[in-house]
């Protein structure tokens, strides 16, 4: 048996390694995705006042902070029993729409499109953000440092802060929005709405106007027949910041819908010995191991789930790009890995529109922010996640103090699939032992569509974390074991 290590594994939010087995012939007998950081915000926010919830999570990650801020902001109302205003309910939603256009910009032109645009057999040194500019030019890149700008200054605006947003209070959000910011918001929608079909255009030109990349994405190493999972309005339409938890099947029809105070009557989660993070899946199906079908609970959430789960999107360019996407790639659902790439398009397309719409709502500067608290108690959070659906869910005792916390993040909902596609794609790439690093690169493209954030997904509760020690002495020899819940 032979051991091949991608380690580290690149353009990814957090930490990760690649262990891939050949066979003596050659071929893949397995591929693992290890997650070797871990995280404990589970823990150490016991005890914390419930009010600083919003503040404490937004810090579990620099790229996503802003779906933890409003995840946390939303668990308060569901704890204090109250609903926010008109005004703040879409303050909250226009800053959220800002930071999926910078995060699906982020994504798609620095960690996704050099796969494509440069090419996945290119050399390393060129598979990066420089080489796409190389490929499109330096005005294209300047287009997108400036559009990921926008979506930031859309979050300080309202958030604070560009990174770790500090508005979300229960039952509103701490600070309005007077006239000359909506206007520079407006024009910021406006252009980012452009930029959004410039990228679809360019996505056209470059991947599917080209047949080995459309026969790539339809190969079989990149296929998977798993549930979706993701937010949807009363009409089935995507909805990024509320509304229902709706899960599909391999047929794309309804199997699940369930609101997110009843999230723990739905969803279960399963710890492997190898790894920090744990794997979710649908309690009623159950855990049936690292396979798809639909007798696995696993499913699949972030752009494609979410549009897999969804039946059209809520605003009328995105809507019809979406009909397009389904249409191209045989129908709904679409079950390729990488087309997780076009669906993220298609989202930063709804996601500019949406903030044009509300930018423009005569509400948006309203001066009634907030609605007063109740008691506390227990409650639950959601929200979609650039890269997938995210839950928080807290207990807060009669003096505002967190007695628990779980978090379930969109990586975590996500893991089962990603390892399932790292290894899908090991098996059908990597064959007689032949390896390049092209081939490995393609293996690595199997977890990249998903955008996993793996700072986030590392979270146990103590106690229940698998966990290994080993004391070597300085010539690498074992001197002693120590495990806790390795089966």
């Amino acid at each position: 048996m032979r051991t091949v290590t991608i380690d580290p594994i690149t353009r990814l939010e957090g930490h990760g390694k690649i262990s891939i087995f050949l066979n003596d012939e050659g071929d893949v007998e397995n591929a693992y995705l290890q997650i070797p950081e871990l995280r404990g915000f589970e823990r150490f926010c016991e005890g914390r006042r419930a009010e600083d919830m919003p503040i404490i999570t937004s810090r579990i990650c620099g790229v996503c902070p802003v779906a933890h801020h409003m995840a946390s902001t939303k668990a308060l109302d569901a704890v204090y029993k109250v609903e926010p205003t008109s005004t703040a309910y879409k303050l909250r939603e226009l800053m959220y729409m800002g930071y999926i256009i910078y995060d699906h910009i982020l994504h798609f032109y620095f960690l996704g499109a050099p796969d494509f645009v440069v090419g996945p057999d290119a050399p390393p040194s060129e598979r990066n953000i420089f080489g796409v500019l190389k490929k499109v030019g330096i005005d294209v890149g300047r287009q997108v440092i400036q559009h990921r700008a926008y979506g930031q200054r859309i979050t300080e605006i309202l958030g604070g802060k560009a990174t770790h947003p500090s508005c979300g209070l229960p039952g509103g959000i701490s600070k309005g929005l007077n006239e000359e910011e909506r206007r520079e918001m407006e024009d910021m929608a406006l252009s980012s709405v452009e930029f959004a079909k410039f990228s679809l255009e360019l996505f056209n030109n470059v991947v599917l106007e080209n047949k080995d990349y459309v026969d790539l994405i339809l190969s079989d190493p990149y296929q998977l027949h798993t549930y979706n999972m993701g937010l949807v309005d009363e009409e089935n339409n995507l909805n990024l910041y509320d509304g229902e938890i709706r899960v599909t099947d391999q047929h794309g029809d309804e199997s699940d819908r369930f609101e997110a105070k009843n999230y723990l009557d739905h969803i279960q989660e399963h710890v492997e010995p190898w790894t920090y993070s744990k794997f979710a899946y649908l309690k009623k199906i159950g855990w049936n191991g690292l396979v798809d079908g639909p007798d696995s609970g696993i499913y699949r959430v972030g752009p494609l789930g979410r549009l897999n789960a969804a039946e059209g999107m809520a605003t009328p360019l995105a809507d019809d790009e979406y009909r397009r996407m389904f249409d191209t790639l045989g129908g709904r659902p679409v079950n390729s890995t990488l087309a997780f790439h076009w669906a993220r398009l298609v989202e930063l397309l709804h996601a500019s529109e949406r903030a044009l719409e509300l930018t423009t709502d005569p509400q948006i500067t309203g001066k009634d922010l907030r609605n007063p608290v109740n008691e506390p108690g227990e409650g639950v959070g959601v929200v979609e996640a650039a890269r997938g659906t995210l839950y928080h869910h807290y207990k807060v005792d009669g003096e505002g103090l967190i007695e628990k916390v779980n978090l379930i993040v969109a990586t975590t909902n996500n893991y089962a699939p990603i390892c399932m596609s790292i290894r899908d794609a090991a098996k059908g790439l990597i064959k007689a032992g032949h390896l390049s690093d092209g081939l490995l690169n393609m293996v690595e493209m199997g977890f990249r569509a998903y955008d996993p954030c793996f700072a986030c997904a590392t979270h146990s509760l103590p106690g229940r974390m698998p966990l290994a020690l080993e004391v070597l002495d300085s010539c690498g020899n074992l001197l002693e074991r120590l495990e806790r819940n390795l089966l």
